[in-house]
């Protein structure tokens, strides 16, 4: 075990906080799952749904593993790579999107030979990021012109968003509000993004009108939800009013600590109560403190996103942590706002702890990638202060030696003057035997 947590590279604190989310999340979904225990094996038991979650979870992990210790500037590549790739999965999951405990569920494609659905927008969303960062971050001989980034840069971004929007309003929704904060924070001229805004707003209303007009156009979820978002603006009594209250009652069964684990009664109540409502049921077991704490740990999160992406060394590295680390809090925020009413009913997990593999796997991915980049910094730190290690003996060693000649040097003065006191030196006159005779 201790070999394990020893090759754990980068941020470590990234690391605790995530382990902390994932094993959360065990509890969690092991208590709100027992609505879809009754509903599909009418015994109300959920430790299959837990075995489900737990292999998700560690197949997860596994990806993070493996994705972290990726140096991250491979990634500039893999992104422009991948973008027509996930566009094809995009057009191929509009049109053949599956049906899932018999919804329309034109978000998910079912993967061949394996039965596993998987959510396209969730991989062309950490795509796109990437491949954003990358545009903001290469070096130029001339400022970026408007042009030139409406075929490199927004091209990719609405073809993308495009394909996403008619099936997935939220996370199309989601995937722009982060591309805008992206290219803010990448210092993209300001009067170029008020241009991209204007152009936004005046796609979707193009795209709404034509929804409206032509409802045939669209047999998906867009219908659903323009719904959503009209019943939300006019108090409409809708089939999501069921929802939201019972995650009302839900959160204010709970007080302030809570019924106990494992105690939620609207559990058994609550559509998609170990997914998208997971939070409602968590406030009502574990109370407002049990909520407050799972909010703060996001929000720690958060500020440890922003120490690695100001320790980051490169502009693209610092981008890839904002562009890969702020949609995740973003998403876990919406969640909780859609349990207590702020928003709509959109659909979007709670990272790391709502069941559902896609959502985990892709939350993995991203974080791999973020790890990788702290990884870097860790390996810099550790040469940098390796080096100086070395520095350090060297000049030791320099040190030793020149003591070692300056030691011999005086030895061999001293055995010369050694020398010169004891010689026998015969000043006398040669002669002195001969002159002296008689």
């Amino acid at each position: 075990m201790k070999e394990l947590v020893n090759s754990l590279k980068g941020d470590k604190v990234i690391w605790a906080f995530v382990a902390l989310l994932a094993l959360f999340s065990f509890m969690s979904v092991f208590s709100a799952s027992s609505n879809l225990a009754y509903k599909n094996h009418g015994s109300g038991n959920t430790f299959t749904y837990l075995l489900k979650h737990a292999a998700q979870v560690l197949v997860g992990f596994f990806i993070l593993y493996k994705i972290h210790k990726v140096p991250y500037h491979y990634f500039k590549t893999i992104s422009k790579i991948l973008l027509p790739v996930v566009w094809g999965l995009l057009i191929y999951t509009l049109l053949k999107g599956t049906i899932i405990e018999g919804a329309n569920a034109s978000r998910w494609i079912q993967i061949p030979f394996i039965g596993i659905t998987f959510q396209t927008s969730a991989l062309a969303s950490i795509v796109l990021y990437v491949y954003v960062a990358r545009y903001l971050s290469k070096k130029r001989e001339t400022p970026i012109t408007f042009q030139n980034s409406l075929w490199e840069l927004w091209a990719p971004v609405f073809i993308t968003l495009i394909f996403i929007l008619p099936a997935n309003f939220s996370t199309a929704a989601l995937i722009f509000s982060m591309v805008i904060m992206l290219v803010f924070i990448g210092k993209y001229p300001l009067k170029y993004i008020g241009v991209i805004l204007g152009a936004g707003a005046i796609g979707l209303l193009f795209f709404i009108f034509v929804a409206k007009s032509f409802p045939d156009a669209f047999p998906n979820r867009v219908d659903t939800w323009l719904a959503r978002i009209d019943n939300f603006a006019t108090d409409k009594p809708d089939e999501d009013d069921y929802q939201i209250e019972k995650a009302k009652i839900a959160i204010a069964s709970g007080g302030l600590y809570g019924l106990g684990p494992g105690k939620s009664v609207q559990k058994n109540f609550l559509p998609q109560s170990s997914s998208d409502f997971i939070y409602a049921i968590i406030v009502e077991e574990y109370g407002m403190v049990g909520g407050i704490c799972i909010l703060g740990l996001y929000l720690l999160l958060l500020f440890r996103f922003v120490v690695a992406a100001h320790k980051a060394n490169s502009l693209f590295g610092k981008l890839v942590v904002v562009g890969l680390g702020f949609p995740i809090i973003f998403q876990a925020m919406t969640n909780m706002a859609v349990a207590v009413e702020l928003l709509p009913v959109t659909g979007q997990t709670l990272p790391l702890i709502s069941s559902g593999g896609t959502s985990i796997w892709m939350t993995c991915i991203a974080l791999g990638i973020i790890l990788s980049v702290t990884k870097k910094e860790e390996e810099i730190a550790e040469e940098l202060a390796e080096k100086q290690k070395r520095d350090d003996a060297l000049q030791k060693l320099i040190d030793k030696q020149l003591q070692e000649d300056e030691a011999a040097e005086s030895n061999e003065s001293e055995q010369a003057k050694q020398l010169e006191d004891f010689s026998i030196v015969d000043t006398a006159n040669p002669m002195n035997a001969v002159l002296n005779k008689k």
